[in-house]
């Protein structure tokens, strides 16, 4: 018998996503059911090639449904979750609402698959921020072998980060420059269009913007909270994919060639890292695929066991959908949760 999944925020970049990805990985589902806001209610998204007419979330009964990946924003989720895991349906949120609840286990399964047997205690697992994601699929491998002290990261992120309107601004807004038509920005702070934008999520007391935080404190979390760790994260005028620039610093040495052996048998991880023209990997490239990419992999001079890398993916999938779904995998491989008997 298959599971029962419930896809909350359908309508949206990261709900169509990971309804695509269920379908593409074939995930033991018996029925898929789309749920958004009242006003979506009845419209249609895609699964697979069949069509799913959504739900009215607040109306919808969770008693006989098994998982719920919820991408309906935190205001939403603060609401829903608990309701819904009182129900007996598992919530993978992944908005930051609950990342930072101490009851709440926040996992990419590549890099801490056993801290989600402690999603019991309020039966929802939190996705992580999308440039943490690929962050820490590149970090833990080296982290296992070098232990890192200290890590630089400058993150270079694309406009779906911040929804289908920050799409639809990056594509107004340079067609508005090609045709002499005025510049209009609703979204972002400044011009996204032939521009960067420092700044993403709101600043905070010490100058960091919440972005940057978060960053820091779910890498602490999942990964080593003895890890010291500053962000700049940029807005850029690119789709999808996000991109980072990482400086790691290190205990233990290590070379540019153990790092890229190391990172070439880690689970997630794809090196491409050839020094020559072309021979990394941009967003482009990763737009669509699964893995994460690392490229342009050195020694630092400046730092005792320093080493620089690249590391680029699809922020809708690793770093939203697919990380989602591969949570609701890894519980099924755990033998965390087994489908509820349904009602003959």
């Amino acid at each position: 018998m298959g599971f029962k999944i419930a896809v909350a925020g359908a309508t949206g970049n990261v709900g169509r996503e990971m309804l695509n990805i269920l379908e593409e990985r074939g995930f033991p589902a018996d029925e898929i059911v789309a749920l958004a806001s009242r006003r979506s209610q009845g419209t249609e998204v895609s699964y697979g090639d069949r069509t799913l007419k959504v739900k009215d979330l607040a109306s919808y009964d969770f008693s006989d449904t098994d998982i719920c990946l919820m991408s309906a924003g935190g205001n939403v989720s603060k609401e829903w979750s608990p309701k819904i895991g009182k129900q007996g349906c598992v919530v993978i949120d992944n908005s930051s609402a609950w990342r930072y609840d101490a009851d709440v286990p926040l996992i990419v399964p590549e890099v801490n698959p056993d801290a989600i047997s402690q999603f019991t205690r309020r039966n929802i697992i939190a996705n992580p921020n999308c440039s943490t994601a690929q962050l820490v699929v590149a970090l833990k491998p080296l982290h296992d072998v070098a232990t890192i002290k200290r890590v630089v990261v400058s993150t270079y992120q694309s406009v779906s980060g911040a929804g289908k309107e920050g799409m639809d601004e990056l594509f107004t807004q340079t067609r508005a420059v090609f045709v002499a038509d005025p510049v209009q920005g609703k979204k972002f702070t400044k011009r996204i269009a032939f521009n960067v934008i420092p700044h993403i999520d709101v600043f905070m007391e010490d100058g960091s913007t919440k972005e940057e935080w978060k960053v820091m404190a779910e890498t602490k979390k999942m990964l080593d909270p003895k890890i010291k760790l500053t962000c700049t994260a940029v807005r850029v005028p690119v789709f999808i994919g996000h991109s980072e620039a990482v400086n790691i610093e290190f205990e233990k040495p290590i070379t540019a060639d153990e790092a890229r052996d190391i990172l070439r048998e880690a689970p997630g991880c794809q090196v491409i890292d050839k020094r020559e023209d072309g021979g990394y990997i941009t967003p482009v490239e990763s737009a669509g695929e699964d893995a994460t990419y690392i490229s342009r992999i050195r020694e630092d001079s400046t730092v005792e066991n320093g080493l620089n890398i690249w590391v680029v993916s699809d922020n809708l999938r690793k770093g939203a959908a697919l990380n989602a779904v591969q949570i609701a995998e890894l519980l099924i491989a755990k033998g965390l949760i087994h489908p509820k008997q349904k009602a003959a």
